[in-house]
C-alpha cells in the first residue's frame, strides 16, 4: 500500500500514513483536519546508459524495440558522450582500426562521394 504524509497545520508534525489507493487521501485526528503533502515520486526511468559497456548498451536497447535507425542514433548519441568525457572516442577507434586492417589499410569514408554535380 502507498504511504501519503500529512501535516498537521497547528503543530507542523508530519506523519507518514498507509492508505489503499481506493481510499479518500484525508486523514483526520482528533477533529482537526490534516494536510496532505505532495512529493515528488521516486520512480527512474532506464534513461542512463554507461557509455563504456557494451553489456549496457545492448541490455537497455533490446528492452525498446528500437529501429534500426533508432540504434545507429543511440550509438551515435553515447559516442559523443564518450569523446565529451575522454576527448576522443577510443571504441569509435578502434573500429575504424580494425575496419581498416580488414581492407588491407583503406579507410572508412563516413559520406559517400558521387561523380558529377
Amino acid at each position: 500500500m502507498p504511504i501519503y504524509l500529512f501535516r498537521n497545520p497547528e503543530t507542523g508534525e508530519v506523519k507518514e500514513i498507509t492508505l489503499s489507493i481506493n481510499e479518500e487521501k484525508k486523514y483526520q485526528e482528533d477533529g482537526l483536519q490534516w494536510e496532505r503533502i505532495f512529493t515528488i515520486p521516486n520512480a527512474s526511468i532506464d534513461t542512463k546508459i554507461n557509455e563504456f559497456s557494451e553489456r549496457d548498451f545492448v541490455d537497455k536497447t533490446a528492452k525498446k524495440n528500437y529501429s534500426l535507425g533508432e540504434m545507429w542514433d543511440a550509438s551515435k548519441e553515447l559516442s559523443h558522450k564518450r569523446e565529451k568525457s575522454e576527448g576522443k572516442d577510443s571504441i569509435k577507434e578502434k573500429s575504424l582500426e580494425n575496419y581498416s586492417k580488414k581492407r588491407k589499410g583503406i579507410k572508412y569514408r563516413d559520406k559517400i562521394y558521387t561523380t558529377g554535380k
